[in-house]
């Protein structure tokens, strides 16, 4: 192996969504099977990696923090290389490494695979690669960090330019992968004792490869492969069929749990925001899922203080929430984003406002949640054990299919197990619960 720098070991931490702890987890499988090792603590690592998030203005200002703790080590570690890589790797190019000079590389998220040629100084990379597009998309291989459960990418990149979003500007236009490389590669986790795989996308309901839209390929997928849990996200409200309703209503391995981000109930601020719905299509759309599926937990994400969001279009909001019962939400305060249409707008909400609305509209949603979780307790849900709870060596945690967070006793949990539980109280975030039956954890 021809290195420039005796880089030997990686650290990588992750920030942002499910499609960043997706590409984290396809770049270790690459570093590793290219000689590098990874490690848990980045004081024994040669390389540090940070995998970045450019949503909100506070996901930068966290990176940017960060870096300037891991800038203060290279005083004790000269040898040390740091790699950004990701959104704000993307955003913001070569100008990351004027403001943060002890920053050595800056890859953006289609070229964070190629680090491994960066650092060996192979022809045709550089310091800072920013360049959209990957000369074939299916020679990105899925990974996993467990070994039961992986998220699978379909689909990279975002044609929906809403007015708020800086997802477009900094992953570039969507493309697809091919229908074959998505089952091979379930198939693949599959016979690695995978026995839950999501399928990502910025948005999967746009997936199309040929003949194959996105009901068609979770069909292919169910038909195909022996998975025994499907899940997706995120779904495009504009997108949102009813025939994917149906074909998740039809098939029990596609686990109930939708996420359809609403943003906003105002009509008037989902026109600003570049949404191209209404409420109503929203509505119609809940009311068809509940109608149609004996079981169904809906989690979306809501935005208040948009620019030009008056009290009354809050207040739709609010009354929308109401009536959708989210079983959980993303709630958030518009930040300005630069680069996006919405930051030539006026950011006329008072930031004092804003606040005041977000909490208001946190405890709506934290009333509705506990609620929800009411309508579980008694209910016996098939949960995927993932170890112990994060507070107790007593009790075991499991997700539900409603993607839920279950706690029940258990003297020896088996991570990856499927195991019934029965719900025997709840508060508005977790489901407590027993095992059913004569079942084992």
């Amino acid at each position: 192996m021809n290195r420039s720098s005796k880089i030997e070991t990686f650290h990588i931490s992750t920030y942002g969504c499910q499609m960043n702890l997706a590409d984290s987890s396809t770049l270790i499988a690459t570093m590793i099977a290219r000689g590098y090792r990874r490690v848990a603590d980045e004081r024994d690592a040669d390389l540090i990696v940070v995998n970045t998030c450019s949503v909100r203005e506070k996901a930068e200002e966290r990176v940017l923090g960060r870096l300037g703790e891991l800038t203060g080590l290279k005083k004790w570690r000269p040898g040390l290389k740091i790699a950004v890589v990701g959104c704000m790797a993307q955003r913001r190019g070569a100008g990351l490494i004027a403001e943060m000079p002890g920053v050595d590389y800056v890859l953006g998220p289609d070229r964070l695979f190629e680090l491994p040629e960066v650092l060996e100084g192979r022809e045709n990379t550089s310091a800072v690669m920013t360049a959209f597009g990957h000369e074939n998309i299916d020679l990105i291989e899925p990974a996993r960090e467990t070994a039961y459960s992986a998220y699978v990418t379909i689909s990279r990149g975002c044609n929906n330019y809403c007015s708020y979003c800086i997802v477009p500007y900094v992953r570039g236009r969507e493309s697809c992968h091919s229908v074959q490389h998505i089952i091979g590669a379930i198939r693949k986790l599959v016979a690695e004792g995978v026995v839950e795989v999501t399928l990502l996308g910025q948005n999967v309901n746009s997936y199309r490869c040929g003949e194959v839209d996105f009901p068609g390929l979770l069909q292919l997928v169910v038909a195909e492969t022996d998975l025994p849990r499907l899940r997706f996200m995120t779904s495009h409200p504009k997108d949102f069929s009813k025939r994917l309703a149906d074909v998740i209503a039809a098939e029990p391995r596609i686990l109930p749990h939708v996420h359809l981000p609403l943003q906003s109930g105002s009509d008037r601020v989902l026109e600003r925001m570049g949404r191209l719905y209404t409420w109503d299509h929203f509505r119609c759309m809940v009311d068809y899922l509940r109608a149609n599926l004996d079981y169904l937990s809906l989690t979306t994400d809501l935005m208040v203080g948009y620019p030009g969001e008056t009290p009354d279009d809050y207040e739709q909001t609010l009354d929308a929430v109401r009536y959708a019962q989210f079983d959980s939400a993303f709630m958030f305060r518009y930040s300005v984003r630069p680069g996006t249409t919405a930051a030539r707008l006026d950011d006329d909400v008072p930031e004092e406002e804003k606040i005041s609305r977000l909490r208001r509209l946190i405890d709506l949603q934290q009333s509705i949640s506990w609620e929800r979780n009411q309508r579980e307790v008694g209910q016996v849900r098939r949960a995927l054990v993932e170890g112990w709870s994060r507070r107790s060596r007593e009790q075991a945690r499991a997700r539900t299919e409603g993607n839920k967070t279950a706690l029940f006793p258990c003297a020896s949990p088996r991570e990856g197990a499927l195991v019934p539980l029965r719900i025997t109280s709840a508060d508005a975030f977790t489901l407590h619960a027993e095992l059913a039956g004569d079942s084992r954890c």
